[in-house]
């Protein structure tokens, strides 16, 4: 039995190649991505839909590229990233605690993940999102990547409302985090699978630390790329996790009286069990808090200087 890891030329990552006596040679599954190119095409259009419904020349004589008619963008000073209103963003779904609590429009914690304050904005996340993405879906496929991009985004929304609430927040960026965070725990729980282990996990850390320090800066709402993350960490233990390289070798190569060894260890059920427990515990009690009307700045007097808090939208 002779393993090898070959790199992949197209998903610019390792391909696992497992050799049984020369005559049997087995691949990790790599998925045709088709997910993350249709979130990107999404945003895109819900972009132009938001264009469209702001209609900037209707409303003002200060617009930007009134050649483009009614999806000219609003001036400079309402909006440097150009693109529409706030009061536009805010009719259209963007992330608003009032209208979330006491109007009780909860699919705001959703709509707001799909719209974006600028085409600066759009083509910024788009990027990292393809980037990012990408190389998840091929490697694990659309269901799991789906899932954490969603579900992180989420998060991220509630987190951002426990604590901004005379804020309006849009953008992907608490998903984006989410995939950031998940790439993160995909790395710890498969550990033994990966070569330059180390390297990997500095350059991630590294990666992430910069992103969260920029969230400090005007206008991003940092707690929704923290809650992000957060999410996104957790459930990428439950899902991107690995079977054991020893455990498809013994699967491939299996004699009659062989030891066969478990498909996880003992430390991958240890994380998956820990990062159930304390998902389900953060995402009903955020959930509780934020229908409640709580706001943690109460329980968290310095937590305010996490994030830039004046009418933010996501980075």
């Amino acid at each position: 039995m002779l393993s090898t890891a070959e790199e992949d030329p197209e998903g610019g990552g390792t391909e696992r190649r497992v050799s049984n006596g020369g005559d049997e040679t087995t691949h990790d599954v790599r998925w045709t991505p088709w997910l993350i190119p249709m979130v990107v095409i999404a945003n895109v259009v819900v972009f132009i839909w938001v264009m469209y419904v702001n209609d900037c020349p209707h409303k003002s004589d200060r617009c930007l590229a009134k050649f483009l008619g009614r999806f000219s963008f609003e001036s400079f000073k309402k909006n440097p990233l150009l693109g529409p209103s706030s009061s536009t963003l805010e009719k259209m779904g963007a992330l608003a605690w009032g209208k979330i609590v006491h109007k009780r429009q909860g699919w705001r914690l959703l709509t707001c993940m799909w719209l974006h304050a600028g085409v600066i904005h759009l083509l910024t996340n788009m990027f990292c999102v393809a980037f990012i993405g990408f190389r998840l879906e091929q490697q694990f496929g659309f269901v799991q990547v789906g899932t954490i991009y969603l579900v992180s985004g989420f998060c991220g929304s509630i987190l951002s409302c426990l604590f901004l609430q005379n804020a309006i927040s849009v953008g992907a960026s608490s998903a984006l985090f989410g995939l950031l965070g998940a790439m993160l725990s995909e790395l710890l729980i498969n550990w033994t699978t990966y070569d330059n282990k180390g390297v990997a996990l500095i350059m991630l850390l590294v990666l992430v630390g910069v992103n969260l320090g920029l969230g400090t800066l005007s206008p991003v709402d940092n707690f929704a790329h923290i809650g992000g993350f957060l999410g996104g960490f957790l459930l990428g233990f439950l899902l991107l996790i690995h079977p054991q390289f020893e455990w498809e070798e013994n699967r491939l190569s299996f004699m009659p009286g062989s030891i066969v060894k478990p498909k996880y260890n003992t430390c991958q059920f240890v994380l998956c069990i820990a990062a159930s427990i304390v998902f389900v515990v953060g995402f009903v009690t955020g959930l509780v808090m934020l229908f409640r009307g709580d706001n943690l700045n109460r329980y968290c007097k310095w937590c305010h200087k996490l994030s830039y808090s004046v009418k933010s939208q996501r980075s």
